[in-house]
């Protein structure tokens, strides 16, 4: 009974740190044009392994276009725990890094110009078995608008929410080369991260096309309250109920 409980404990484990990532997941933390990077949050836990896909090509509503740049991101041998910040570094760069996991380009055709644009640029971020076919888009940014500078159409992301950040909202008629979260990172709740990262109050736009080639980002980890998701719950009360049936098996 006791190997029993220990191998199905170890199964549940497993299969929620597996859990994919949804739309929301990480949020964007900083934009730097200047410098050709960014910053985001991990607002889930991430698997080892895990890849997320990073575009500023535009999204049409049903396909990316052609013309800008695909990157990867790779977790690693380790999983990376909710509330970690990772810096995505020089974009533009044969030396792209990463604070956390690895970094690395990915070649399409037609899609080749690396760096970040300092006006009307989207980014999009989402997980997906092929580059260019996303399967759940995780969260965006812009520069621009999400009307001519890309869609959210059938992303899932929503502007004004943690997941779909236009600086412009705070900028005015600029376009911001640099911002990044300037707010607290210590919360009670992931909805309390979220709606705190999606209030651009909270964020420092730059109106004046400043040179912040040389910032490095805040990758101070947000401190939040861990709360099981509902998944999890339902994983541990079917794990329960298997180990009744399995005691009853044995008593009878």
């Amino acid at each position: 009974m006791i190997r029993t409980s220990m191998l199905l404990a170890a199964l549940l484990a497993a299969g929620s740190a597996q859990a994919a990532l949804q739309t929301g997941d990480i949020a964007f933390t900083a934009f730097n044009a200047d410098e050709d990077g960014l910053s985001f949050v991990a607002l889930a836990d991430i698997a080892a392994n895990t890849t997320i896909y990073f575009s500023d090509n535009e999204w049409t509503g049903a396909a990316f276009n052609t013309g800008e740049s695909y990157n990867q991101w790779n977790a690693g041998a380790t999983a990376v725990s909710a509330g970690t910040v990772v810096r995505l570094a020089a974009y533009d760069k044969t030396t792209l890094s990463a604070s956390v996991g690895t970094l690395s380009r990915v070649t399409v055709s037609g899609s080749a110009n690396w760096g970040i644009a300092n006006s009307n640029e989207t980014i999009y971020a989402y997980v997906a078995s092929s580059v260019t076919a996303p399967a759940t888009f995780l969260a965006a940014i812009t520069n621009g608008t999400f009307a001519a500078d890309g869609s959210l159409t059938n992303t899932g992301l929503t502007e004004g929410s943690s997941n779909a950040i236009r600086l412009t909202a705070k900028a005015g008629t600029s376009t911001p080369d640099y911002a990044q979260y300037t707010g607290t990172r210590t919360f009670s709740s992931v909805a309390a991260a979220k709606a705190a990262l999606g209030d651009l109050n909270n964020w420092t736009v730059d109106t004046n096309n400043g040179d912040y080639a040389a910032l490095v980002p805040n990758t101070t980890a947000f401190q939040i309250t861990a709360v099981p998701e509902p998944e999890s719950y339902t994983l541990m009360l079917a794990g329960l109920g298997m180990l009744g049936a399995i005691a009853r098996r044995r008593l009878g």
